[in-house]
Parts: structure tokens; C-alpha cells; sequence
């Protein structure tokens, strides 16, 4: 359709064609430096309130322009904000000359297309991705967003990432809930940004932990004032409705040079100090030499992980003694580990990896089966007569918590065909008292199966004595902390006396631990122990050893 020649003196000529067009529309004729004159419009295009000569047009637009000009028959896009404050409106534009067919080709054609709506919830949809609709901070991946940008932006000097993780606070969300435990974290979170310098960049990463960044500029010690501004949030309690709830915080830091802008790293370097801050109670600094550590415990796990599901421990059996007699009790089954590489771990170093990542629950099953299955394997090995002994096996609190330890040793003697009172379960004193009801249900159910029950490292926690009462308990373990030097320490000479009395008031016996000498053994032997476990009498063997050692046992005693 031919332009209409009149209207290069009337610019707001009115062109039939344009006006059909759904979406805003204008020709224009290009200027120098990006401005044109508008030869004709539709409403839609008026409605922006551009003015005819382009003065007030967009950046953008003017550039597209210029473009469209220098590249012959080319179409130009873009994107512009039109406005500002609330009444801004995002558009998304393409203009280019018409074809020689229209009768003018120094005239071109502007189209734009209105996306407020779908930049608005763009904007939203971002903002909730990098924000925490609890507390409006930055979350874990808008606080790296904010932490790079910033490196990206400020010169040289070293930045600091903080981690901080509120204490007892699943507890406390337990106990008065989970809308006045949000109300907690609000609160915490407005205390926090009090007390933060300007610049600084506070954010929720999780559930009770927050981030902060900061710029240090004396180091190690800039660390420290800041995490005692933090702590300080913390020494008056926080009052939620009509309760007033006292928190407290463990802090973990990494301080990174600006060159260095791997944020996920620092940020991992920040929840390792964050990991050792929870056991030392005190701010923790990363050092690389932590990590480490952290990345060989992680290499640990794994092949401990292996070893469990492909059966590559074993257990070894140590004896323990009755000090009357001199004969073999029973054992002790202690699980040993020896890589495929033939290296030797020990107990001191997975046991704690396997309690840290869980596997000390699959690690204590498989200790509990393969004990039945030893005392299965002996009696088969003793002409099919019974091994006149028990193996006892330690349980971990963890394992007490989070399995059906009963269930376990039900199947276990099952599958073996072994009698439970072959088969003694090893508690500590810690695991049993921290919650004591759960304690008596397990020992409840395991007697039931007549199975034995110990409680390990008597004495070195704060047992209650009506629980212990009211607990199914055979044996009291003295700790090897009162038998070492007993003979010379009246002091502890006297607290194997009491526990031991405290035993035959509650219908229990004693087994001593760490007895490594012939005057403990008699000294023992004298107050009333009933058995004793130590180097004194052997150090763990292996199977065959073990069986051994029960049947020298019978022949000649051991003490």
C-alpha cells in the first residue's frame, strides 16, 4: 500500500494500515544521532507519549536506530524502559525500512511490543529465587550473587565470610513451634543486621543459619571484633509472644583475598571452621590445614561406606575374665578394619567418621550379626557343643536413637540359632541416661529375648540413680579412667568400691576395663569385681585365636 505523499508535512498523518496493527506502531524518518521525525502513528503508539521528534526517545531506540540506518535492509532490535517509578513500562521493539514497493524507502517502520507485565513477574520470580521469604535477606544463592558482584566491583583487600548457627534451635522450634520459631529467626536476623557495618552482606542460607560478608582490613583480628559485635546480639534473651528464649551461636569464618573469587569455596571454608566452631564452642577461622582433614575424613567415609556393603571388616575378640575363677566370661567384639591397599584404620579414626555421616547404624547391624555368627561358627568348631561363653557388642547412641536395635538382634540370633543370653548389647552410660524412656523400651525388648545388657564407661557421666533402678541392667563396666593407678590412688581405689557396692545393691555385677597389671587384677579381685578386661589378660585376636584361648582357659586358668 502506497504512503500517502501528503503526509511528510502532517506528521501525525493518520495511515490506515498502521492503525490496523495490534501492537504499538509508528513510521519514522531517521535523523542524525539517532533522532527521527514521526511521519504517521496508531493509538496504541500515541499512548506512550513519545514525542514526535524522538528528543525524550529511549537510549536504546536512538541506537537501534543509528543501527537500522548504517546496515541497509537489515532489522534492528531491542529493549527499552519507557518512564520511570511505577508508571515505567518495559517494551521490546524491532525497527526497519519498508521496501521500495511502499514508495518511500527513506521511512521506517518502529514496532513495539509492551512487557511490563511479563518483566514485572520475571523481577518477582527472580527476587523469590534469591531471596528468603521469611525474613526478606538474601539467600544462599542471592548472597553469592551479591558477594561476587562485590569482588567484581572494589579493589584489593581481603573479604571475610562468616557462618552463623543458632544453638538448640530445632529444639526450641519443637517446644513453642514452628510460627514462634519464625518469629525467632525474624528477630535474630533484625539484631544481626544492627549490628553489622555498612557495606556489609547479611543472609539467611538455611533453616537457623546465616552468611555474612564483610571487608577486612586487619585480618584475623577484624574477625574476631566483628564476631564479638555478633555474640553481643545474643547476651539478652529474645522475647517471643509472652516467653522470653535465651540463643546462642556458633561462628565459623573464611578470609579470602578479593583474587580469589571462587565464593562456593569460601563459603565451604566457612562451614568447616563453622563444624569444628560447634565442638569448640569458641569462633573458629579456617585454616587450609582443616580442610584437609575435612577432605580426607570425606575419603574416608566413602571407603568405609564400601567396606561395610562388600562385608571388608572383621572383628576381633577380646576376653573378659572372671576374677574368681580365672576362666573365659565371655568376649568383647571389637570391629577392625584393613583396607584393600592393606593399611590398617583404626577404630579411633572411622568410628567417629562413621558416627558423624550415619554409618555407624549399618556398622553396628553388621557387628551385631556377625557376632551371632561367630558363636555359631564355634559351636560347630567345638563338636557341635555349645561355646560356654557370651560376645558382647557395643551399640552406639546414635544406632540406640535412630534403629530398632531389638529387631537387629532378633534376626541375628534367629539366622545364627543362637540364644540370646549368648549375647551381651554394650551401652553407654551417655546414651542410656540422654533419654532414659527410650533406653528402658530397648532394654525392655531385649531382655525379652534374653539377651544381656551392659552399660560401658560407668561413672564418667551423671547417671541418675532411680533410673539406673528402674533400668533391666546385667553388668556396670568400671571405666579404665578409675582402674589406671588404683593401687597407688586411694581416691580411686574407693570409687571402684562404691560402684562396685552400688552394683550388688541393684542386683548387677562388675566388669572392670583396662586392668593391666597383677595387683589391679587383685585389687579388683578383693573389693568383689567380678570380671576384668585388659591387656593384663590378652589383647583383641582375631576368631580362631579367641577360641582358642577360651579352650586353654578350661584346662589352666588364666590368672
Amino acid at each position: 500500500m502506497p504512503i500517502d505523499r501528503t503526509g511528510e508535512d502532517r506528521p501525525s498523518l493518520f495511515v490506515g494500515w498502521i492503525d490496523a496493527l495490534p501492537v504499538p506502531a509508528a513510521l519514522i524518518r531517521p535523523l542524525s544521532r539517532g533522532n527521527f521525525s514521526l511521519h504517521a502513528s496508531n493509538a496504541a503508539f500515541d499512548r506512550l507519549g513519545l514525542s514526535p521528534a524522538g528528543v525524550d526517545a529511549p537510549f536504546e531506540l536512538r541506537r537501534a536506530i543509528e543501527r537500522a540506518t548504517q546496515n541497509d535492509g537489515g532489522i534492528q532490535e531491542f529493549s527499552c524502559r519507557l518512564g520511570i517509578g511505577v508508571a515505567a513500562r518495559d517494551l521490546r521493539g524491532s525497527i526497519g525500512p519498508l521496501s521500495e514497493e511502499s514508495g518511500d524507502t527513506s521511512l521506517f517502520l518502529l514496532t513495539l511490543i509492551d512487557r511490563t507485565q511479563e518483566m514485572m513477574t520475571e523481577r518477582n520470580l527472580r527476587r523469590e529465587l534469591v531471596s528468603d521469604s521469611l525474613t526478606g535477606l538474601p539467600n544462599r544463592a542471592g548472597f553469592e550473587e551479591l558477594v561476587e558482584k562485590r569482588s567484581d566491583t572494589e579493589g584489593a583487600g581481603d573479604h571475610a565470610i562468616l557462618l552463623l548457627d543458632l544453638a538448640r534451635f530445632s529444639r526450641i522450634n519443637q517446644h513453642i513451634g514452628p510460627m514462634a520459631g519464625d518469629e525467632l529467626i525474624i528477630t535474630v536476623a533484625r539484631r544481626l543486621k544492627s549490628s553489622l557495618r555498612s557495606g556489609d552482606i547479611l543472609a539467611r542460607t538455611g533453616g537457623d543459619e546465616f552468611a555474612i560478608s564483610s571487608r577486612v582490613a586487619g585480618g584475623k583480628a577484624d574477625v574476631r571484633e566483628m564476631a564479638r559485635r555478633i555474640r553481643g546480639c545474643f547476651d539478652h534473651p529474645f522475647r517471643i509472644g509472652e516467653l522470653k528464649v535465651s540463643v546462642d551461636c556458633a561462628l565459623g569464618c573464611a578470609i579470602q583475598p578479593t583474587t580469589d573469587t571462587d565464593i562456593a569455596d569460601q563459603i565451604r571454608h566457612a562451614q568447616i571452621a563453622l563444624k569444628r566452631a560447634k565442638r569448640t564452642d569458641r569462633i573458629e577461622i579456617y585454616e587450609p590445614e582443616a580442610a584437609l582433614l575435612s577432605d580426607n575424613r570425606f575419603g574416608l567415609e566413602t571407603e568405609l561406606r564400601n567396606a561395610i556393603e562388600h562385608d571388608g571388616l572383621h572383628l576381633d575378640f577380646q576376653p573378659l575374665i572372671e576374677l574368681a575363677t580365672g576362666t573365659v566370661a565371655g568376649f568383647e567384639a571389637l570391629a577392625r578394619w584393613n583396607t584393600g591397599a592393606g593399611h590398617s584404620v583404626s577404630p579411633t579414626e572411622f568410628i567417629p567418621v562413621a558416627e558423624d555421616s550415619g554409618l555407624i547404624v549399618p556398622l553396628g547391624q553388621w557387628a551385631i550379626t556377625k557376632a551371632a555368627e561367630t558363636l555359631a561358627d564355634w559351636d560347630r568348631k567345638n563338636a557341635g557343643q555349645s561355646v560356654d561363653c557370651y560376645i558382647s557388642v557395643n551399640v552406639s547412641a546414635i544406632q540406640l536413637v535412630r534403629d530398632d536395635v531389638a529387631a537387629v538382634v532378633r534376626d541375628a540370633l534367629a539366622a545364627s540359632d543362637v540364644g540370646g543370653e549368648r549375647l551381651m548389647i554394650e551401652l553407654t552410660e551417655s546414651a542410656i541416661i540422654g533419654d532414659p524412656d527410650l533406653a528402658l523400651s530397648v532394654l525392655s525388648e531385649l531382655k525379652a529375648l534374653n539377651a544381656r545388657v551392659a552399660m560401658d564407661d560407668f561413672g564418667t557421666g551423671y547417671s541418675n540413680l532411680a533410673y539406673l533402678q528402674r533400668l533391666p541392667l546385667d553388668v556396670l563396666k568400671i571405666d579404665r579412667s578409675f582402674v589406671d593407678h588404683m593401687v597407688e590412688d586411694r581416691d580411686k581405689a574407693a570409687i571402684v568400691r562404691t560402684i562396685q557396692s552400688l552394683a550388688e545393691v541393684l542386683g548387677m555385677r562388675t566388669t572392670a576395663e583396662g586392668v593391666e597389671t597383677a595387683d589391679q587384677a587383685r585389687l579388683l579381685s578383693a573389693l568383689g569385681c567380678d570380671f576384668g578386661q585388659g591387656f593384663l589378660f590378652a589383647r583383641p585376636m582375631d576368631s580362631a585365636a579367641a577360641l582358642a584361648y577360651w579352650r586353654q582357659s578350661l584346662l589352666r586358668p588364666i590368672i
